[in-house]
């Protein structure tokens, strides 16, 4: 008689009882009764990592998604025990254990206050299709809590009572609440009662996050597979949060080549060779600033990669250097899809070599994508990654293209139900083999990672640029990134607006949207409104499909393509301030955009508003969102603020009506500010000046600002040879003073600086530099009260009555 022919479900499997605990210098160790096991390593005073393991063993500790220069290192730690916890104390977190069922809870060091604290904690339930455990982790919501991070989600900025999935999804034309789209990044930030938490879930498998929606107090967190595997990173502070795990995950590797943050134009496709002049003729004839043209799929041989349909470029290297003749840096797109052809070089290499992924049972996973039949590379095995490094170097080294746009790499494939690959094609996964299930958020990472460092290497000495759709977290070390083909309406120019935010908070802040929207037509009006916002995000490029028109800036009328003109030069004067916020990103991990919450958590009026954000530390920016918008409501944060167009001051804290026609948008200065400006050119590097401007927003007491400058491109500045200038701004009834401190090898090659003071409440009556007093006839009143004077001044300091 045969009996027991059934699996037995046995549901959701908890820890129990502690059984066995030992430490080993920052991990400790801890044994259940049932086999569990929990490593908790103390990384820093204020990141902990909780790892479990179902069987009692670990799988080799590897991570695509955590730095190897992550900051690791503590001042204090103290572990001790009483009859129902394990107390884990660092200088900023007391970690308690609870030993009767492996549950956590975490309180502030300081006033050990809770911070979090699991609900029913870690459980898991077994796979039986696929084998392993589907890992589980719910945590308490604590009253009043918010939610923010997750990356791409088209969805207001806080998260509370919603679900999502990571899965890097090719979503066309997605729309508001359209889950999952392209990029997976499983860490969000937590604020309850003004102390800001984190959670990273270093978790490549397809990873669900549920923010108070199924059960309004409880949050959690699962896998489809690995392991339960997250960071717990304290602030208080929401900034610290996000630079912690920016530092966990990694910041760029360099500065990006100043042209990368100017104003990109881009269209599906221009071709040929006579239409891209044509485009970038016109950017010139009509002196809208512009530094780079993209050629999409249409440049190649039948969409095959690392080659040129000569019919339509029969010389892309001259072109490509006529075009950088003209201040244009070529960009091409690289997709993963190699076409099965035997005729085609670099297919018959990857095959000989075997660096294509492969199926369960053996036969290469083969996908339908524009060139028609492909196999696709295993970029998760080291030797492919640098064999594709190694196919750039015609087209970089030899052809002079400046910038790689990686597409389609969730990885997608046309014309199957999932639009991507089976969950048996097998990965290399840095020597850990695994199912596709397991590699498919990464596989966009790992290319894009690929590409940049076969850029790195023939763009040398200049900066790599490589842009990516797909993205896991840790893909900001190598790349920029827009938010996939999004559409050309009022509600995704809103979408956009909440995306490039969120990505920032999500320690991704070289990021941007297609502008104008890639599907369907924009009129003027949208496109001019889209064209405010886009110039405020890191990353700057219009972007379309060609199946729904032009969409280049003067396709809409004189009137739009003024408006467009003035905003595109706005971000050219704006490059040095942008500069400097990006050289603040890539060492602090600052973001470049900040939510409202982000940038005052202590004012729970931010902890819900979507529309506002801080571009850098001090310009406030409200895109219009609506048709037909003569103005808006909008939030101004605590604090007085400088309306950039008529210097009002208006003291924040509330919301109020600002006045805002068709060529303008709200934008606000914070007092005590200094904004360096550029000349405007029509693509950088055009000009050689001799100054730039300062422009300096009085405030009663005292304000800090910085300039960073190098030589825009290469990495001199990793040896010392670039400028970081600190001004400090003190402003009394009757004085002003500002002093220079100036660190940095690197002398920029204009002499002076133009500074121009805003709201002064006194008539000047004399002027001190450095200690020497000057004539009041340098003093320029025709507009406004300026003065020239060298950049090397220590101290500027002028007295009214």
């Amino acid at each position: 008689m045969i009996v027991n022919t059934e699996l037995e479900q046995k549901g959701n499997l908890f820890p129990s009882e502690i059984i066995n605990y030992k430490k080993d210098v920052d991990t400790l160790h801890f044994s259940t009764k049932n086999g569990v096991a929990l490593q908790v390593t103390v990384v820093r005073d204020s990141v902990i990592r909780f790892r479990y393991s179902t069987t009692g063993k670990f799988e080799k500790d590897f991570s695509y998604g955590v730095t190897i220069h992550a900051s690791r290192g503590y001042s204090f730690l103290d572990v001790t025990d009483d009859t129902t916890h394990y107390n884990i104390t660092t200088s900023k977190l007391i970690c308690k254990i609870e030993k009767q069922s492996l549950q956590v809870s975490l309180f502030d060091a300081i006033d050990n206050k809770l911070i979090n604290e699991d609900e029913i904690g870690f459980h898991w339930e077994e796979c039986y299709e696929h084998g392993g455990d589907i890992v589980k982790m719910s945590k308490a919501c604590q009253k009043g809590e918010s939610f923010y991070g997750l990356g791409d989600k088209p969805v207001d900025v806080n998260l509370k009572g919603k679900r999502f999935e990571n899965w890097a999804t090719d979503s066309y034309a997605f729309g508001k609440n359209t889950d999952p789209i392209y990029k997976a990044i499983p860490f969000y930030t937590a604020i309850q009662d003004n102390k800001a938490y984190g959670v990273f879930f270093d978790n490549t498998f397809k990873t669900s996050f549920d923010f108070a929606h199924e059960r309004r107090n409880v949050t959690s967190f699962w896998a489809q597979g690995g392991e339960m595997n997250y960071y717990f990173i304290y602030g208080p502070q929401m900034e610290d949060v996000v630079k912690n795990y920016t530092d966990l995950t990694g910041k760029p590797h360099a500065l990006p080549p100043l042209w990368a943050l100017g104003f990109h134009q881009c269209k599906w496709s221009y071709y040929p060779e006579a239409n891209v002049k044509e485009v970038t003729k016109t950017f010139r004839d009509l002196k809208i600033p512009c530094d780079a043209i993209y050629l999409d799929i249409d440049y190649m041989d039948g969409f095959r990669c690392f080659t040129w349909d000569k019919k339509y470029f029969p010389d892309p290297k001259r072109m490509v250097k006529e075009l950088e003749d003209d201040g244009f840096k070529t960009v091409v797109i690289i997709d993963p899809g190699i076409k099965i052809d035997l005729e085609y070089d670099v297919f018959k290499e990857a095959l000989d070599k075997d660096y294509f992924c492969k199926r369960a049972d053996g036969p290469y996973m083969k996908g339908k994508v524009w060139p028609g039949e492909c196999y696709f590379p295993d970029y998760t095995k080291p030797e492919v990654r640098e064999w594709w490094s190694g196919l750039f170097k015609e087209l970089i080294e030899d052809i002079g293209v400046k910038g790689v746009w990686n597409d389609m790499n969730e990885p997608a494939v046309m014309d199957v139900p999932n639009k991507s690959f089976p969950d048996d094609v097998r990965h290399d996964y840095d020597g850990n083999p695994c199912s596709h299930r397991k590699a498919h958020n990464i596989y966009g990472t790992q290319m894009a990672r690929a590409t940049y460092h076969g850029l790195k290497k023939y763009a040398y000495p200049k900066r790599p640029f490589v842009i990516t759709r797909s993205a896991y977290s840790g893909a900001q070390r190598y790349t920029s990134t827009w938010m996939g083909d999004n559409v050309a309406t009022w509600e995704h120019l809103a979408i956009a607006n909440n995306q490039a935010q969120r990505m920032a908070m999500s320690g991704f802040s070289f990021a941007g949207s297609d502008i104008g929207g890639f599907a369907e037509q924009p009129q003027g009006e949208l496109f001019a409104r889209w064209i405010q916002l886009g110039v405020f995000h890191a990353f700057c490029r219009v972007h379309s499909s060609g199946d729904h028109g032009d969409q280049e800036p003067w396709v809409f009328g004189e009137e739009i393509t003024d408006i467009v003109r003035k905003f595109v030069e706005l971000r050219y004067q704006l490059l040095p301030y942008l500069y400097t916020a990006f050289w603040k990103y890539i060492n602090d991990g600052t973001p470049i955009l900040k939510s409202l919450v982000l940038y005052d958590q202590e004012d729970t009026a931010t902890h819900y508003r979507s529309d506002e954000f801080v571009y850098g530390e001090q310009i406030l920016i409200c895109p219009i969102l609506e048709q037909n918008a003569k103005g808006r409501r909008m939030y101004i944060p605590r604090g007085k603020w400088y309306n950039f167009w008529t210097d009002e001051v208006v003291e924040g804290g509330k919301e109020m009506w600002v006045d805002a026609d068709l060529d303008s948008m709200p934008m606000f200065i914070k007092e005590g500010a200094v904004i360096p400006k550029y000349p405007v050119q029509q693509y950088v590097g055009e000009k050689k000046f001799n100054e730039i401007t300062l422009d300096v927003y009085y405030k009663a007491g005292k304000a800090s600002s910085k300039l960073y400058d190098d030589a825009h491109d290469g990495y001199d500045y990793k040896k010392g040879r670039f400028s970081l200038r600190t001004f400090k701004v003190t402003g009394k009834k009757k004085e002003l003073i500002i002093q220079q401190h100036k660190s940095g090898e690197f002398n920029a090659g204009y002499n002076n600086f133009n500074i121009v003071f805003h709201n002064l409440p006194f008539a000047i009556t004399s002027i001190q530099i450095d200690n020497v007093e000057i004539k009041l006839e340098n003093i320029n009143t025709a507009k406004t009260q300026a003065i020239t004077i060298n950049k090397e001044f220590t101290e500027l300091h002028l007295f009214g009555n």
